[in-house]
């Protein structure tokens, strides 16, 4: 896989609805993972989206999920830049780059879903997602 750059728009628990509304505008393949499938299945959020992507066979790629429990929702900051892959070299890279000067919310590392990931903002204001995708066993 090659690196891939897109947006990742963050909703305030109707996550499923949008990602379903956008899926009828682009056409496409839509995979949604709800906070359950990766932990409490009986939290009062496991039905809500952890992670969304929406890929179209025009090449346009969308992802997003609803808030994490207990994160503020706010409108108008709810998007960040995605970057994902799996050349961890380069993806490290990047992360290294953008996460300089800028403010470091979850350290790039190995998260629950097997992948490394961070978040940040960088110096500009701007929040950038990175995955680092692992080989599948």
């Amino acid at each position: 896989m090659t690196s891939r750059l897109n947006p990742y728009l963050t909703f305030a628990g109707n996550a499923r609805q949008a990602m379903e509304f956008y899926e009828t505008v682009f056409g496409g393949t839509l995979v949604l993972s709800t906070f359950g499938d990766y932990g409490d299945e009986d939290a009062p959020h496991a039905d809500q989206i952890m992670h969304g992507m929406l890929e179209t066979d025009r090449g346009f790629a969308l992802m997003g999920a609803d808030s994490p429990p207990g994160t503020e929702h706010q409108p108008g900051n709810n998007f960040a830049v995605s970057l994902s892959g799996d050349d961890g070299d380069d993806l490290r890279g990047y992360w290294a780059r953008l996460s300089d000067g800028g403010t470091v919310s979850v350290p790039l590392e190995k998260q629950m879903w097997g992948d490394e990931f961070g978040m940040c903002v960088d110096q500009f204001g701007i929040a950038w997602m990175v995955n680092i995708a692992q080989p599948q066993v």
